[in-house]
């Protein structure tokens, strides 16, 4: 019985670590070869099957971000900044939500609050930046607040999302997301 408990409980944090970066989607982002081939931060240029410096290439912010989304998934923050410092247009919902998500996992609460604010600035739809900010607030025991960002992703529909799920568990206790 306890073996399954806990079997049933790793399952569930890998599960949830799993969805904790991404988009909307309940898949985590699948190792590419900048995390498994690449090293110090590059990243993997398909066109030219190499590992290259985000700062010093041709890739564009579509690549940029995928590449700083699976270094925070991976844990690799410093390579994540500098994927997302890298980009031509930085300051897109987008690119601040992750910024954000970055700044609050190395404990820099007051940045990552700021980059949410300037994410939903741009695109209050952004359900995924509502929801690391959602998460924060839980962290930083504003559990009232964390609520209204729930209850704000329910309003735009988002009820059936990551998003909505990840942030409805942290304010449960189950720890969501990041």
């Amino acid at each position: 019985m306890i073996r399954t408990v806990f079997a049933g409980f790793i399952l569930a944090c890998a599960a949830t670590n799993a969805m904790a970066v991404g988009g909307d989607t309940d898949a985590p982002p699948k190792p590419t070869e900048t995390t498994t081939v690449c090293t110090d931060g590059q990243i993997w240029d398909e066109r030219t099957k190499t590992c290259v410096s985000p700062r010093e290439s041709a890739l564009d912010d579509a690549v940029l971000f995928a590449a700083a989304r699976e270094f925070a998934h991976a844990g690799q923050l410093a390579a994540a900044e500098t994927a997302l410092a890298a980009a031509r247009n930085p300051e897109t919902s987008q690119f601040l939500t992750y910024r954000g998500f970055v700044a609050r996992n190395r404990g820099n609460w007051p940045r990552a609050a700021a980059r949410y604010h300037q994410a939903l600035q741009r695109d209050p739809d952004n359900l995924l930046a509502r929801s690391y900010y959602g998460q924060g607030l839980v962290a930083m025991g504003e559990r009232d607040a964390a609520k209204a960002q729930l209850m704000e992703i329910r309003r735009r529909d988002g009820r059936g999302t990551w998003a909505y799920r990840a942030l409805q568990m942290d304010l449960r206790g189950g720890g969501g997301g990041y």
